[in-house]
Order: structure tokens, then C-alpha cells, then sequence
């Protein structure tokens, strides 16, 4: 018999995105993998079919444009698939003063953070709640609880991933169909600039985690009916510091953290 268990993917090209497909089809997912870089998704369907043995459809695509997510969930339809798990992983970093980041860059940010998540949600929940059920993963950020200089914007839309995933479960939820915000903190990936070598330092002092380890979470929690969570229960210990973190911390932050400025 024919599998036509699917999940959406965005953001499924690397890090926690390609992460959350490969432990998706090792439970028998085939994947729909959006994202906007061609090559690493060709690859990423080589990887996924090869070793799962699953059906892998690519969608590349520049998700921060306006109609980015009706286009994403037209091509679906097109191919005949009804997702039962979506998962919004797409996400840019940005580590800039907001007065010295181009226009443009913002409203994409705003639209990929928010926009295109919102109507995703929105039009494959509708979808879900119609054939019964499904599932929806949302990645938020640790660094919603870091209100510093640099990352105003990466901040912000995070919050509002995790608020409105938070709000939007208890909606969804009667409709049988189960929303899971994920915040996780640090995570040894390319997405935020660091070395190879600082990654892997930070993997062996324990501040960051392989994506592998927070799709393993995230997944636990989704399909657990979880609203929200953090990986990691020593992040959590550390929110109340963020949250009165005194003036002069900020600004050895801001100083020590210059080189990342883009």
C-alpha cells in the first residue's frame, strides 16, 4: 500500500529544519521540503529518500514574499498531497541595529517571521481540521527573553511566533488539530554565524545543542499535544536573569557581541 503520510517542511535545506525532516521520515513521513536554496534541497532529498527510504518533494522558493505561503500550499494541492504535520522552520537571523538595516530586510523579516507563518497555519489547519486532524510545529526563540541591542527585530517576531503558536493551540485544539511552539537556545548550526570551531566548543561546554537533539525534543512535544518548549531545562533557569539584566551587562554584551553585526 501506497504511504501518503506527508509533512511539510519549511526551512528543510539544513540545521534544525533538515533535522526535523529526517526524524519525520524515520517515522514513516514522506516530506514536502520548501526552502530557497536549490542545491542544499536537491541535496537534502538525496539524503532523506536514500537513507528513509521515503517519497521527497522539493518546493524552492523565497518564503519572506508577500504570497509566499498561499503559493506553497497551492503547490501542494497541485501534487495531491494533504499534509498531516506542518512544521514553520524558516527563519533568518539578523544581528544588526534596526536604525542601520535596510527597509527592505526588515519587511522581509516581518513577513517571513510572521506573515508567512500566520497564513500557513491558517490555510493547512483549515485543511487538517477538515480530514480529521494534524499537527503544526512552530519555531520560535530563546531569544524572545534577550531584549539586546542588535537583535530587536530577531526578537520581536520571535515572541509573536511563540505567543500567537501558544494562542492559536488552544483554538486549534478543538478542532483536533495540535499546535507546539519550540524557543530553543543556543544550537551549533550555520544560522547564526559562528565557526565550526566555536560550535564545537560550545557542543562540548554544553551551551549549544545539535540540531538532531532539538528535533528530537520538538517532535516529543508536538505529538505530546505540548503548547510550548524550550529544550533544555537549565535554559529555562537562566529567563529571570535576562529578564533585570542590569545596563552595563548589556553593554559588555553589545561589545563583546560587535563582530556579528552585519
Amino acid at each position: 500500500m501506497r504511504n501518503e503520510r506527508w509533512a511539510v517542511v519549511t526551512g528543510a535545506s539544513s540545521g534544525i529544519g533538515f533535522a526535523i525532516a529526517r526524524r519525520l521520515a524515520m517515522r514513516g513521513y514522506n516530506i514536502f521540503a520548501a526552502a530557497k536554496d536549490v542545491e542544499r534541497l536537491d541535496e537534502c532529498a538525496r539524503k532523506l529518500s536514500g537513507e528513509c527510504g521515503i517519497r521527497v518533494r522539493t518546493y524552492a522558493a523565497d518564503l519572506a514574499l508577500p504570497d509566499a505561503a498561499e503559493c506553497l500550499f497551492a503547490a501542494c494541492q497541485e501534487a495531491g498531497i494533504r499534509a498531516e504535520v506542518l512544521v514553520n522552520d524558516a527563519g533568518v537571523f539578523i544581528y544588526n541595529d534596526i536604525i542601520e538595516t535596510d527597509q527592505k530586510r526588515i519587511d522581509g523579516i516581518i513577513c517571513l517571521h510572521i506573515r508567512t507563518v500566520t497564513a500557513l497555519c491558517r490555510l493547512f489547519a483549515e485543511e487538517m481540521a477538515a480530514a480529521g486532524g494534524g499537527y503544526i510545529l512552530n519555531m520560535a526563540s530563546y531569544s524572545m527573553w534577550m531584549p539586546l541591542p542588535g537583535i530587536a527585530l530577531y526578537s520581536a517576531t520571535k515572541a509573536y511566533v511563540k505567543t500567537f503558536s501558544v494562542a492559536f493551540a488552544k483554538e486549534a485544539r478543538e478542532r483536533n488539530v495540535w499546535v507546539t511552539a519550540v524557543s530553543p537556545a543556543g544550537v551549533a548550526t550555520d544560522f547564526y554565524g559562528l565557526s565550526h570551531r566555536l560550535q564545537k566548543v560550545g557542543l562540548a561546554i554544553g551551551v549549544l545543542m545539535t540540531p538532531d537533539k532539538v528535533a528530537r525534543k520538538a517532535l516529543r512535544a508536538l505529538f505530546r499535544h505540548r503548547k510550548h518548549l524550550i529544550p533544555g531545562w537549565y535554559n529555562r533557569l537562566f529567563i529571570p536573569m535576562f529578564k533585570c539584566m542590569p545596563a552595563p551587562c548589556v553593554r559588555l554584551v553589545r561589545n563583546k557581541t560587535a563582530c556579528f553585526r552585519q
